[in-house]
């Protein structure tokens, strides 16, 4: 247990151990890096090093023990997505008046509170932060614990935003607000200007499939290194990655990509985007899809600038390259642009099934 166990970015991680020992420890900061390179994780370890009741050391820096009380508590919010999913399903049960007005937190320890994008449009709102504000503000005096926010997320509503920021210009003392974001520049410039801002950078290929082939034994070779390649250096992507999921998401994409470039055929199309439908396992379903998307776009596009082997759907090399004779940088970009679209519409809450057909079939005229 402990820090240890967290894997790469040892500069950036002995950094915040060492604002830890000194006592500076910041009341805002930014945790940056690509999805799944264990930004939610780390700043999870940081609450425990801070409320552990039985702290340790390490390399001379503090360390948590893992096995206190505080430390297990904490640890309960590890894994997000069913610790929302246990929230959102208690939501789903309440009156329709309070339903709307009651906000997706997690908080398994007092002096830590976790805020996830709120679905089903997937971003922080008002209430959450109205909450944030109550509890940085309103703890009982005689507390001297530090207390831990944790934003999953940098896509926040515009009020939300505003209203964070505020909390940022005039901070509660022993309260540290961390911010987890895949792009930085998400943040309004005057959230990023007073947090200070920590990048998580990405791990060696090579270095993820040898953590693969201890942590993940059942995967194959073949396996290791489309999930190592498809990880893009996040270690965390590459532990929990589902290869089977991302497979049927794959299929999909390719069959958009391939009625796009050639004669198409519609009714294999809309039988398949027919499949994304409403709810949970839906809107998961379609972001899978939009992701699988993305990858053989960014594959295609390294084809055509000649550096075939940066690809990561390793197994797809003949096929991407035959693809790649047929396409322009212009289409690329022209496609990348729209299933930007339709991620901005999912937050609209717009029909899943009827924006996938509405990008497949806009392919043709690009």
């Amino acid at each position: 247990m402990g820090f240890q166990s967290f894997h790469g970015n040892e500069a950036t991680v002995r950094h915040l151990r060492e604002g830890l020992r000194s006592g500076r420890f910041p009341q805002a900061l930014i945790l940056a890096g690509p999805r799944g390179a264990g930004k939610y994780t780390l700043a999870l370890m940081l609450a425990q090093a801070v409320n552990c009741l039985e702290p340790t050391q390490s390399d001379g820096l503090p360390d948590f023990c893992g096995h206190c009380a505080n430390c297990v508590r904490i640890a309960e919010s590890a894994n997000l997505e069913d610790r929302v999913a246990e929230a959102v399903a208690t939501r789903d049960e309440m009156r329709d008046t309070d339903k709307r007005e009651t906000r997706i937190l997690i908080q398994t320890h007092p002096d830590v509170l976790i805020v996830p994008p709120d679905p089903p449009q997937l971003l922080i709102k008002m209430g959450q932060v109205r909450a944030v504000i109550h509890a940085a503000y309103y703890r009982p005096p005689a507390d001297a614990h530090r207390a831990f926010t944790i934003f999953t997320t940098s896509a926040f509503m515009k009020e939300a935003a505003n209203s964070l920021l505020k909390v940022l210009e005039e901070p509660p003392e022993r309260t540290s607000l961390i911010l987890l974001t895949e792009n930085p520049h998400e943040l309004l410039p005057t959230i990023r200007s007073r947090a200070l801002l920590y990048r998580l950078g990405a791990l060696p290929a090579t270095e993820i499939e040898a953590l693969l082939a201890e942590r993940r034994p059942e995967l194959k070779p073949a396996q290791r290194a489309l999930a190592a390649r498809l990880a893009e250096g996040a270690v965390g992507r590459a532990l929990t990655i589902d290869l089977d999921v991302y497979l049927s998401s794959r299929q999909d994409a390719l069959l958009m990509l391939k009625n796009a470039l050639r004669e198409p055929d519609y009714s294999q199309l809309f039988h398949v985007t027919e499949t994304y439908r409403g709810g949970v396992d839906g809107q998961e379903k379609t972001i899978n899809l939009l992701r699988a998307l993305g990858s053989l776009l960014e594959d295609l596009l390294l084809m055509i600038a000649g550096t075939p082997e940066l690809i990561r759907n390793l197994d797809l090399a003949a096929e991407l390259e035959r693809m790649a004779q047929g396409i322009t940088v212009d289409w690329i970009a022209a496609t990348s642009r729209a299933v930007v679209q339709v991620e901005q519409g999912m937050r609209r809450n717009l029909l899943r099934s009827l924006s996938i057909d509405a990008m497949a079939v806009s392919l043709q005229d690009r």
